[in-house]
């Protein structure tokens, strides 16, 4: 495929190339496809996982090198790592993600090469994150992550929010702000309203605050035949407490595990909402995705999704149970009218801001500035 940049290879880091990476990952997967669309030959880097074999053909025959972790995984030290991105010709690299060594080796390559290099740090300087695990990530800035930032050609921002915590953390004032591509929406029409199903797709992970979401839908006043269900994947202890509280309540959640493919989108398809009372996000590519699919969303501030709640495509919730009850009888007693108001919100948001091709012209225009040496825009 020709685009405007063709012939240009472009290499992408990430700590997983699987399903473990969550909506980092599945970021990757996108940007992949898009930067093919443009023309470009784009290649992954990530460490090896349990899922990354069975999950590397989410990227469709990109070429994706794998590098065994010596060690502890969640500092991911990867010599194999260097030696890929050193013999790899490439023009440019952009990381995705940041505090483990994939940072090193990308850094280095950098300071190697003297080529484009970019860095999309996808929420993880928000505060709630950099509060978490602090001598880890003071070893991590003191060791190299404070060199990698400053030899970014730029660092990438999906939100204006989160340019605000990028500065707070690297003192440069010059993110590129662009939001992540959502799936290809569906065709414009008129929808049923689901049955009054409410869904989570993600991680399972405190941040993502599922605990009190079960308490909140066991608490709230809904139609009899309402029914949560928490799809996703996540440690054992995590899933434990989600089970304990799914168990300790009358029977209308469901914990259906990892769905991908088909299976998620059948999901999606059958929801009245997809929830994401989040206490810290980049940019949510389930919020995207369900969009994406008509349905609009519940979910906190903390999503970074300000579009949402001004286009009446989302209702924000709060953060603790109580609040988060309230939000879900006032999204379940909607009539079809203005649920239907809302569906439609959802697919303007997907075709517009949020398209492929509004995206994908931005990172054009980004990597070919830097490729004859001009600041990006």
């Amino acid at each position: 495929m020709t685009g405007p940049l063709t012939g240009l290879r472009i290499g992408l880091v990430t700590a997983s190339a699987s399903r473990l990476g969550g909506g980092v990952f599945e970021a990757v997967v996108a940007h992949t496809k898009m930067l093919r669309t443009l023309g470009c030959e784009p290649s992954i880097f990530a460490l090896r996982d349990v899922h990354s074999e069975t999950d590397k053909a989410r990227f469709e025959g990109a070429p994706v090198h794998l590098a065994d972790v010596l060690g502890p995984r969640q500092i991911g030290f990867a010599p194999e790592l260097d030696r890929a991105l050193q013999t790899a010709r490439l023009d440019c690299l952009h990381l995705h993600g940041i505090w483990m060594y994939p940072s090193a080796a990308a850094s280095r390559w950098a300071h190697r090469t003297g080529r484009p290099y970019f860095i999309s740090p996808h929420g993880m300087l928000d505060g709630w994150i950099t509060a978490r695990g602090r001598w880890k990530k003071a070893l991590a800035r003191s060791v190299y992550e404070r060199a990698n930032w400053r030899r970014a050609s730029a660092l990438h921002a999906l939100t204006s929010r989160e340019a605000t915590d990028i500065a707070r953390e690297s003192a440069r004032q010059d993110s590129v702000v662009i939001p992540n591509a959502g799936p290809a929406p569906l065709a414009a029409g008129v929808r049923e309203m689901p049955r009054p199903v409410c869904v989570y797709i993600g991680r399972i992970h405190r941040k993502k605050n599922l605990v009190a979401l079960v308490r909140a839908w066991h608490a709230a006043r809904r139609p009899a035949d309402a029914r949560l269900i928490v799809a996703g994947w996540g440690d054992d202890e995590a899933i434990a407490k989600l089970r304990a509280e799914i168990d300790a309540g009358d029977k209308t959640v469901d914990f259906v595990g990892p769905v991908f493919g088909e299976e998620k989108d059948k999901i999606l398809r059958a929801a009245r909402f997809v929830i994401l009372p989040s206490h810290s996000e980049g940019l949510p590519m389930a919020m995207l995705e369900a969009w994406a699919s008509g349905v609009p969303t519940i979910m906190t501030a903390e999503c970074n999704l300000p579009e949402g709640f001004s286009a009446k495509a989302a209702l924000e919730c709060g953060y603790d149970a109580p609040a988060i009850a309230t939000c879900l009888e006032s999204a379940l007693m909607l009539d079809w009218a203005d649920w239907s108001q809302m569906s439609a919100a959802s697919l303007k948001l997907a075709r517009t801001r949020f398209s492929t091709e509004a995206v994908a012209e931005c990172w054009a225009n980004i990597y070919l500035n830097a490729a004859v040496g001009e600041a990006p825009q």
